[in-house]
């Protein structure tokens, strides 16, 4: 089991920047994957960025925020980082950090651009952006 705690949400201006934190407490191993994703009132919670954990490392992004936000991890602190710039206020949401973690063998179907293949989710913090 792994607890994801985001922080660092807030209101800022457009145009303005804000780093989220997800901190994971508990057994990580059998990380596939760690995401970032959000969720507009009204809308479909969508992805964000993420990490490739258990392939090659590599990152994801949604093309909305191409360019402006940047995922990032700090093992030794078991964190997880969003870092947003240059913010509209189409970015207003409440983030959400999950993780795709399974253990008991290998799970070769795993897809990180894949919301249903998270199975852990953090409660979430608000971001708004004004105009």
């Amino acid at each position: 089991q792994v607890r994801l705690v985001e922080s660092g949400g807030g209101s800022v201006q457009s145009g303005g920047s804000l780093r989220l934190s997800c901190v994971a407490s508990g057994s990580t191993y059998g990380t596939y994957c760690m995401g970032w994703f959000r969720q507009a009132p009204g809308k479909q919670r969508e992805g964000v960025a993420a990490i490739h954990i258990q392939s090659d490392g590599s990152v994801s992004y949604a093309d909305s925020v191409k360019g402006r936000f940047t995922i990032s991890q700090d093992n030794a602190k078991d964190t997880l980082y969003l870092q947003m710039n240059s913010l509209k206020p189409d970015d207003t949401a409440k983030y959400f950090c999950a993780a795709a973690l399974y253990t008991g063998g290998y799970f070769s179907g795993i897809e990180c651009s894949s919301i249903d293949d998270y199975n852990y989710w953090g409660q979430g913090t608000q971001v708004t952006v004004s105009s």
